[in-house]
């Protein structure tokens, strides 16, 4: 009789303990519900609507060459942009990982700053830099390399070397975060067998980084999926991106469904990655890079 109390009491005890969890949660459940769940929602029945219930704003997705041309450019240039900061991005990684002391102080400094410094700045610094009478036509005509200014912006070259120099520290930053954890005995235990440096770095090294690269190669491929401010200024109208015309459906068109339809279709892309790489490698532990 007594155990059986003490057994109901305990139950008593954790019901209560779950609903005063529950009334905790309540607030942080309302924002998320009222500032994520709620607008997305808005927006997916928006994509669906045109005078009624309708399919038409995703029928014109995929049959106006302008939509198929803009989400193709969008995809090569986010893939270009993946693979060159990836190239730029690991050895300087490797560097910060391999330095002591003040070396990594100032290696990290020189990829914290500029990613603490603001997009819209960034962008209009690479504008003056790479416009035909800017430093770099300037020095490339000094040292006799070229005769006339190269259109490096309101282009699609301009557009990727701006990108590429903001979305650079997110690439760096969870491929060294990998990196430091390598125990360095592995590299010891690869080069006593007898290999060597390169052999170690590719058999022992490299493989090891893999989830760093796949943390970082996701986050820069998803962000430039929705670049916005860098390819309006660098691309000077002519290189347009989903962003753009999600955000010219609305400012010249009012046309809030077509906007919807692309930011869903935007949406849905995002979210297929994240489930493919997630096949691959939990995402916890990608982000994480445990």
């Amino acid at each position: 009789m007594t155990a059986s109390s003490d057994a109901d009491l305990a139950r008593a005890f954790e019901r209560g303990e779950h609903r005063l969890m529950l009334l905790l949660a309540l607030p942080a459940f309302v924002v998320v519900f009222c500032l994520l769940v709620l607008p997305l929602g808005w927006l997916v029945v928006q994509s669906f609507w045109d005078d009624g219930p309708s399919l038409n704003h995703y029928a014109r997705l995929v049959t106006d060459p302008v939509y198929l041309n803009t989400f193709w450019l969008t995809f090569r240039i986010s893939f270009i942009v993946t693979i060159v900061t990836l190239l730029l991005a690991y050895p300087v990684a490797y560097a910060a990982t391999v330095a002591t002391g003040a070396w990594r102080a100032v290696i990290l400094a020189f990829v914290l700053v500029p990613f603490w410094t603001s997009v819209l700045v960034r962008a209009y610094a690479w504008l003056i830099l790479l416009q035909r009478s800017g430093v770099v036509n300037g020095a490339l005509r000094d040292a006799g390399l070229i005769e006339r200014p190269l259109a490096l912006v309101h282009n699609e070259t301009g557009t990727i070397i701006a990108t590429v120099h903001i979305l650079l520290p997110f690439m760096i930053l969870p491929l060294q975060a990998t990196m430091a954890k390598i125990p360095r005995d592995l590299l010891t235990a690869g080069a006593s067998l007898g290999g060597g440096p390169l052999h170690v770095f590719r058999c022992v090294f490299l493989p090891l980084s893999l989830p760093g690269i796949l943390a970082g190669s996701t986050l820069v491929f998803v962000l430039c999926l929705g670049f916005y401010i860098t390819p309006e200024l660098m691309g000077g109208g002519r290189t347009v991106m989903v962003s753009m015309v999600i955000s010219r459906n609305i400012e010249l068109y009012q046309a809030w469904g077509a906007a919807s339809a692309v930011s869903v279709t935007l949406l849905a892309i995002v979210g297929a990655i994240f489930w493919t790489v997630s096949r691959f490698l939990p995402l916890d532990r990608v982000f994480s890079t445990r």
